[in-house]
């Protein structure tokens, strides 16, 4: 399948990063603008309570589930935007290292960051998004 994102690396910034620095879509591409993908459960509560890895893949399940009905996929994703409830690194790094890892050689750009608090009971974690399609 012909995807939309072009991931872009630039060589002259560091390689630490573990995403691309930029990424691109064609003119013809149909943007995809998600919610914050939430850690919530079909009956809307809060899953993995207390744990910053739990509810990063939870959000990255229903991630998965609004792309597929808007026609995309992971792949598809240009940025991303991570944001964990908490002033401590290693839980905004446990929650990006489910988030890398679930999107895997398609590293997109994307940025990882502390808030004070997220909207629902006991939520830690949720992943902001956009992706583009070429539609055939």
């Amino acid at each position: 399948m012909v995807r939309a994102v072009k991931l872009i690396r630039a060589n002259a910034l560091s390689d630490v990063a573990e995403y691309a620095y930029a990424a691109t879509a064609p003119p013809e591409a149909r943007l995809v603008f998600l919610a914050g993908a939430c850690p919530l459960n079909e009956d809307g509560s809060t899953a993995a309570v207390g744990d910053y890895a739990g509810q990063a893949a939870k959000a990255v399940e229903n991630m998965r589930v609004a792309l597929e009905a808007a026609g995309a996929s992971l792949e598809d994703v240009i940025s991303t935007r991570v944001l964990v409830a908490s002033n401590r690194q290693e839980d905004l790094v446990a929650a990006w290292e489910v988030v890398r890892d679930a999107f895997g050689d398609h590293d997109v750009p994307s940025t990882l960051m502390g808030v004070t608090v997220l909207g629902y009971d006991d939520q830690l974690v949720e992943i902001e998004g956009i992706a583009a399609v070429l539609d055939s």
